[in-house]
């Protein structure tokens, strides 16, 4: 007869990540591209190309928004390095409801899901003022919410109004 053995089996879980940017040369990005600059997803506003010097290669120095905060990243690299470009994912709910803490119930078209772990933009923004005033005065109307997603975060970044 056999002895049965059991066997231990340890998996290692990769982080996701990976999966959430892809790879490009420095050199070939281009104003209004998005970039990560220290590690938060970034669209370009202002790229400067600076020649060869005698022992170096071009240099690069961007200039990038950060896409949830508006918070401004730079750095400057060789134009043969490889920076990561975040995939954006945008996405559209319908507007169900505004609670009075500032969370959000919206409900995904295609599958009937309704999700409340989304926060209204700040009151003082224009997309938060002006959700807030045509929640709030066209009930009739059905509010579409467009949404994007890069690198794990999330956020509200417009809404429009249909019959």
């Amino acid at each position: 007869m056999a002895k049965s053995a059991t066997v231990d089996a340890n998996f290692v879980v990769a982080s996701a990540e990976a999966s959430s940017t892809y790879p490009v040369q420095c050199g070939s990005l281009k104003k209004g591209g998005l970039v990560v600059l220290k590690q938060h997803p970034c669209k370009i506003v202002g790229m400067a190309i600076s020649k060869p010097g005698k022992h170096g290669h071009a240099k690069v120095h961007l200039v990038g928004l950060d896409l949830f905060t508006g918070k401004k990243y730079e750095d400057i690299c060789p134009s043969s390095h490889v920076m990561k470009v975040p995939h954006l994912v945008r996405k559209q709910y319908q507007l169900i409801h505004i609670s009075s803490d500032g969370f959000l119930s919206l409900m995904d078209e295609t599958t009937g899901v309704v999700r409340h772990d989304v926060r209204l933009p700040p009151e003082h923004s224009k997309i938060g003022q002006e959700m807030l005033e045509k929640y709030a005065t066209q009930q009739d109307l059905i509010h579409l919410v467009q949404l994007i997603e890069a690198l794990g975060e999330e956020a509200v970044v417009g809404m429009k109004s249909c019959v």
